[in-house]
């Protein structure tokens, strides 16, 4: 029986490269199940709670608790067909899934973790929620400054997450934070060209200091 060959670099990169990619997409996968996870706790508590009630005002006017369903986007913007909002929500999964192959950055991972909890969740409810699979309307409760979503659009926890990690990834972006853990480095400046001035004569470091060219006897110095 043949003895294992030694482990050499060409083994040792692709386990160091398997690393440090496990934990960006181990906390990518938790952030996303967490914020699915509390954001179909509340929906359920909403639907139990708020249910033909009246808004409930909370912090002196800036928040409300005001349960509705949407069947579009923000200010309800595309009620009329609901049904492309799943195929958006898959296609945006897909390119995540498809990123991850790349992902080395811990802060790309909470940005892209918090992007596909928030998908996944609104996507939930287009897939299961009334009135029928794929045109399902999302479950909404949090209203700021207005009962009604007359300032801001009522959201939900999913709304928040998907925000929250749009904005992270924008930031990201502008700082040249890349997803495999590198950082873009702009263009570096131009090293000026060195000018007769400021050359320095071979030899003359290591020459000690110049000798006087001796004298005549009418006080003129002879050429050296």
């Amino acid at each position: 029986m043949s003895a294992a060959p030694p482990a050499g670099p060409g083994t040792a990169e692709p386990d160091a490269a398997t690393k440090s990619r496990r934990r960006p997409v181990t906390l990518l996968l938790s952030l996303a199940l967490f914020a699915v996870a509390v954001d179909l706790f509340t929906k359920h508590l909403a639907l139990q709670e708020l249910s033909d009630r009246e808004p409930v005002r909370l912090l002196g006017g800036a928040l409300y608790l005001s349960l509705t369903r949407n069947s579009g986007a923000a200010w309800s913007m595309g009620s009329d067909y609901t049904f492309v909002f799943p195929v958006i929500a898959v296609g945006v999964l897909g390119w995540i899934a498809w990123m991850t192959r790349t992902l080395r950055s811990v802060p790309w991972a909470i940005s892209l973790g918090l992007v596909v909890g928030g998908v996944t969740g609104n996507l939930i409810d287009r897939i299961f929620r009334a009135p029928g699979w794929f045109v399902g309307h999302v479950v909404d409760m949090i209203s700021v400054f207005d009962p009604y979503g007359r300032v801001f659009p009522i959201f939900n926890i999913a709304d928040s997450a998907l925000v929250c990690g749009v904005v992270l990834a924008v930031g990201l972006e502008f700082t040249g934070r890349q997803r495999d853990g590198t950082r873009a480095v702009g263009e570096e400046r131009p090293v000026p060209a060195a000018t007769d001035d400021d050359a320095t004569p071979v030899g003359d470091a290591d020459a000690g200091p110049r000798a006087e060219a001796p004298t005549t006897d009418d006080g003129r110095r002879e050429r050296a």
